[in-house]
């Protein structure tokens, strides 16, 4: 797959600012023109693979800066917090955003870092406390695109090391908790654990686990543990991510630690290869990798590393509710990721047809086209008799690029595609049979002498 053009005029702005240097007189120093520099740094050039080089020689230039301090996220995720209702009226389309950032990028964080810690819950003006320390911890993750190179390079390091000694994965995990970490894996029945799926015991030296777990549960949670290998990098993100609140630290190093241990399931390298070889078939590679369905659906957002780039998938988990409780977008910058949900996309869909995986083509407001697939998991721990939750997998990605997936074949990609939207408080299509409401913003009209298909009849521009 072609490379994609490296925008990062931001990043490169900063260098120069912290080197104390005109645009010409860094532009000498990297042997390109002025002009050239200023395009660079105004986001209308790319940053080409020689030109990178020359400011890590030059600079001390830090490559991972290009995802860790673009401004807000990016325009992908400057555009979802656009996509609010506040702003509906105000129809920011993708070229203002592109401009803004590249014109004024200080100016942009500040909007974002105030958006993302309002968190005003509608009509009461309250701060709601638990979203606004998920909202700062999904900030830092964005702001990497949810990719870490420096755990997944420790992770496929440390799995190649496992490979020599077994070729059964849960196994030498276990034997390296054993050996190296003084810890030994016990699986205990659900009479001892009732209420607990995993559970460290130091006193007794133990990784107590749930009986109840199944295969690809059991690994992850061994691996989770050998993330204390990757301690030092581990620690370097969670203090990267500036997150001031203590409960924000913590999920975002369990999420980090996370990533650790599905890297160390589905090795960076080994995995891409797969996925290629198959058409991203994700039910041969979890029978490939001893890996859950949405461990394999949150692996293939996270496929970013510099010259050997996966598909740009997005994901999503929703319950039967619409709450949404994972959203990443990865380099996918889908407005499905963000705002609100459309019931006429088919991820709601699968909870009436469990286990199958639903394929559907959509087009969002902007005119952007997705394939997306969408299937049920159950979390672990359910028995006889008790209650069994469900949510459903979204995951997609650019209709254009989907021709390459096993799960694709036999779509017409540039056929017909169901309209969607991102919540009826956000969307402005009119004559929707599904609306449960008018868009913010705009007028409603009511009339005594006609009835369209929606009964939330409301005024245009």
């Amino acid at each position: 797959m072609a490379e994609r053009k490296l925008i990062a005029g931001h990043a490169v702005r900063r260098a120069r600012r912290q080197a104390g240097l005109t645009q010409a007189a860094m532009a000498e120093a990297l042997e390109i023109s002025p002009s050239y520099l200023n395009l660079i740094e105004r986001n209308q050039r790319p940053v080409s693979a020689n030109l990178l080089v020359r400011l890590a020689q030059r600079f001390d230039f830090d490559a991972r800066a290009l995802a860790a301090g673009e401004p807000g996220g990016g325009a992908a995720a400057m555009r979802r917090r656009l996509a609010d209702p506040l702003f509906a009226d105000l129809e920011v389309d993708r070229s203002e955003v592109e401009e803004w950032l590249a014109a004024a990028p200080g100016g942009a964080e500040a909007f974002a870092r105030l958006f993302d810690r309002a968190g005003a819950e509608s009509g009461g003006g309250v701060i709601d406390e638990g979203d606004a320390i998920a909202r700062d911890v999904r900030r830092a993750i964005e702001r990497w695109r949810n990719h870490f190179a420096d755990l997944d390079a420790a992770a496929e390091n440390l799995a190649d090391e496992l490979r020599l000694g077994s070729g059964d994965l849960a196994q030498a995990i276990a034997e390296r908790l054993r050996v190296k970490h003084q810890l030994s894996v016990r699986i205990l029945p659900v009479e001892v654990m009732p209420d607990m799926l995993k559970r460290v015991d130091l006193h007794a030296r133990q990784l107590q686990l749930s009986e109840m777990l199944d295969a690809a549960s059991r690994t992850f949670a061994m691996a989770e543990r050998l993330g204390v290998e990757a301690g030092a990098e581990i620690e370097a993100l969670v203090r990267g991510a500036e997150l001031a609140d203590r409960t924000a630290q913590r999920l975002f190093r369990r999420h980090v630690t996370g990533y650790f241990a599905a890297a160390l399931m589905m090795p960076y390298a080994r995995f891409l290869r797969a996925c290629e070889g198959t058409g991203y078939d994700i039910e041969l590679l979890q029978r490939r990798f001893g890996a859950g369905f949405e461990q394999v659906a949150h692996r293939l957002t996270t496929l970013q590393r510099v010259g050997a780039r996966g598909l740009p998938f997005f994901m999503l988990r929703v319950d039967r509710a619409g709450q949404v409780s994972k959203r990443y977008a990865g380099a996918s910058a889908s407005p499905l990721v963000e705002g609100g949900l459309c019931p006429l996309w088919k991820l709601f869909e699968t909870f009436g047809r469990p286990g199958d995986l639903v394929r559907q083509l959509v087009e969002t407001e902007d005119g952007t086209r997705w394939f997306t697939l969408a299937r049920t998991v159950q979390p672990q721990g359910a028995r006889a008799g008790g209650v069994r939750g469900r949510f459903a997998i979204g995951l997609g990605l650019a209709a254009s690029e989907a021709s390459a997936l096993a799960a694709a074949r036999g779509v017409d990609l540039a056929g017909g595609a169901v309209p969607v939207g991102l919540g009826c408080r956000t969307c402005t299509r009119t004559n929707c049979p599904q609306r449960s409401a008018p868009p913010a913003g705009r007028a409603r009209i009511v009339s005594d002498r006609e009835a369209g298909v929606t009964p939330f009849a409301f005024a245009g521009d």
